[in-house]
């Protein structure tokens, strides 16, 4: 692309003119423009320009002085941006749009509320609910460094205060962490911005946010943050707490104490939202809520690393949610789909200009048997695949093979996917690698971890079942190798299967083939045992007590590096058992079933006053570190517990 001239912008301006400084509106769309071809000298003298159109061009940043004084109007979807930071020469803009820069993030949407504080409409939205996360963080993180300075400060002579100023910006935004790590670019810019404004003041005055006026206007009637059931957002519809509901959190006490060893610690309720309702309606008590599970860690693999992003799935949308604020960060909607499942993915992809980037890549599929690939943090879908005749029960991605989903779905098949990596449009084309027929519905979906190149197991409605799945063998379309049974010296399959896990390298929690207990079994056990049998019977280790109820469906999840497995019941409870002791036992398996070692108890009805009188959790999942616990309802409520301190 030859660079701007006068002549291409006369052509392109509105209304006609050939005087630049007549022009009200520009397209520049579509022409591969460079950040190098922005010429500010010839653009600054468009001084009444008050719309301009830059979409659909490869610019990674935008020039810092572009001179641009009356600006209301500004497109700039669909390019390479990186960095939002210059938007501040435009202070007069209204209306934004950078949708389709896969390189902005959320914490980039939330800069853009301090950045322009006369913005309305932000991606084609009301901008107001963007400006409510950054206000509720920015409320904290002001706390938080007001906190740190007074720490800070005491532990210093009044000779040594006076020159360590400086360096307290550095100690707060090294120390003071707050919301989940997709954020921290936002919290460490906001900290540092912050701090700094408090060691002008020289530690007189901390501001709560430059926050627009309007910001506050919009979120006039938020209530102030209530212990420990926080509230939210308007945006993001919480439960209607009553006072008395607030109170309910002396209910959701453990049975059987608390958890045993270095996890001996209560755990909390923290928030209850209803951000998948109808129209955002807080009477929508119908909408089921199916599957959710915990965004992989950046750190993962480094000691201490714990993800607190959770991404829920029912009804016509997907949430994502940062577990330590109950804030919605994205939220993805298909009108007349019904999403069943979600599953994670990293991958790491290499830009056009070399850089290698993580992507943490969402899957989530349903009704309409189709799978759609979310990159969350750009905040839209990547990716289409079509594969099911019909709707797809769940998903899972290999441990291995960041690349590889499996799909399962009711018309009682599960593919093999390679969905590849994006192409330099951000766009994935999936290849088919493997077919798996079953005879009944799969209902869960669990690749083996001694060798999951190798094995998938998979709960159905008529028992758990097991293939191979190595892609070096000549079949496509396989059927099932072996069938497990769960009762002892018995040959009779078709027993539901709707709980799958394992526990560890060698032990798997089923449930379903047995009322009113968890099954835990040893898989080498089970499969050296096996010979040339199409069914065999497992190996049980030990038998969990658990609800006594007839219905089904209430999946169970467990936490490896904790021991841990959890399933939710009927009343509302929430069922965790620690089996590291149960495991290490040497002796046979005890007839009697092993019952939980903690069960959180749903709030009473008289204590949740008449929005909900009773509830079902029927999907329960904690992050790796359990210092999270993630419950779903069929009332369309995700409870959200936090470990505490020891």
């Amino acid at each position: 692309m030859a660079p701007l001239s006068t002549r291409l912008l006369i052509q392109r301006g509105r209304p006609k003119s050939n005087r630049l400084g007549k022009i009200r509106s520009l397209d520049l769309s579509g022409l591969n423009l460079l950040s190098e071809d922005l010429d500010h000298t010839l653009l600054g003298r468009l001084k009444q320009l008050q719309e301009l159109d830059l979409s659909d061009n490869q610019l990674e940043t935008l020039p810092a002085d572009l001179g641009l004084p009356h600006l209301h109007v500004l497109h700039c979807a669909n390019n390479q941006l990186s960095d939002v930071t210059h938007l501040c020469q435009f202070p007069q803009l209204e209306e934004l749009s950078l949708e389709g820069n896969p390189f902005l993030t959320v914490s980039d949407s939330l800069k853009v509320t301090f950045l322009l504080p006369e913005l309305r409409k932000f991606n084609g939205k009301d901008a107001s609910t963007t400006r409510s996360k950054a206000e509720s963080l920015n409320r904290e993180l002001t706390t938080r460094v007001a906190t740190h300075w007074k720490k800070f400060m005491a532990a210093l002579s009044p000779e040594e205060q006076a020159q360590a100023q400086a360096d307290f910006v550095k100690s707060a935004v090294r120390n003071i962490r707050y919301g989940p790590v997709s954020l921290s670019e936002f919290t460490q810019w906001r900290v540092r911005m912050i701090s700094e404004e408090l060691v002008a003041s020289g530690g007189t005055h901390t501001r709560e946010a430059d926050m627009p006026e309007g910001s506050h206007k919009a979120t006039a009637t938020q209530q102030p943050r209530a212990r420990p059931v926080a509230l939210r957002r308007p945006g993001d519809t919480l439960l209607s707490l009553s006072p008395q509901k607030r109170m309910c959190t002396s209910l959701l006490a453990p049975v059987e104490g608390s958890l045993v060893g270095s996890d001996s610690s209560q755990l909390e309720p923290l928030h209850f939202l209803q951000c998948h309702s109808k129209n955002n309606s807080p009477s929508d008590l119908k909408t089921q809520l199916w599957a959710c599970a915990f965004e992989p860690a950046w750190d993962e693999g480094q000691a201490g690393a714990a993800s607190q992003t959770v991404a829920t799935c029912g009804g016509e949308a997907v949430c994502v949610i940062d577990c330590q604020t109950g804030i919605v960060l994205h939220k993805y909607k298909v009108p007349g789909e019904e999403f069943f499942s979600v599953a994670w993915t990293a991958l790491t992809v290499v830009t056009q200009t070399g850089h290698k980037k993580r992507w943490n890549v969402l899957a989530a599929a349903g009704l309409r048997g189709l799978v759609r690939l979310l990159h969350v943090q750009a905040g839209f879908c990547c990716g289409l695949i079509r594969g099911h005749r019909k709707a797809i029960a769940t998903l899972c991605f290999s441990p291995t093979h960041e690349t590889h989903l499996f799909t399962a779905s009711y018309d009682k098949r599960i593919i093999l996917w390679d969905i590849g990596t994006p192409n330099q449009d951000y766009e994935f084309q999936a290849s088919h690698l493997l077919t798996l027929d079953t005879t009944s519905t799969p209902l869960r979906l669990c690749p083996v971890p001694p060798c999951p190149d190798t094995y998938l197991l998979a709960g159905c409605e008529g028992g758990c079942c097991c293939w191979d799945v190595r892609l070096d063998q000549p079949q496509k379309k396989r059927v099932c190798e072996v069938e497990f049974v769960f009762s002892e010296g018995s040959k009779v399959s078709g027993q539901r299967v709707d709980g799958l896990a394992f526990v560890n390298e060698d032990v798997v929690a089923s449930k379903g083939s047995s009322l009113g207990t968890i099954c835990l079994w040893s898989w080498s056990q089970t499969w050296q045992g096996r010979g040339s049998q199409p069914t065999v019977a497992v190996v049980v280790l030990a038998w969990l007590q658990w609800s006594p109820t007839i219905l089904a469906y209430f999946s169970l999840s467990t936490c490896p590096d904790k021991g841990l497995v959890l399933c939710g019941d009927e009343q509302g409870s929430v069922w965790i058992y620690d089996v590291r002791p149960l495991l290490a036992q040497r002796s046979p398996p005890q007839t009697a079933p092993q019952a939980p070692t903690q069960i959180l108890k749903w709030p009473q009805p008289q204590a949740m006053g008449q929005t909900v009188t009773k509830t079902m959790v029927n999907t329960v999942v904690a992050n790796p570190a359990f210092t999270y616990l993630t419950a779903l309802t069929d009332s369309n409520i995700v409870a959200i517990w936090r470990r505490g301190e020891p």
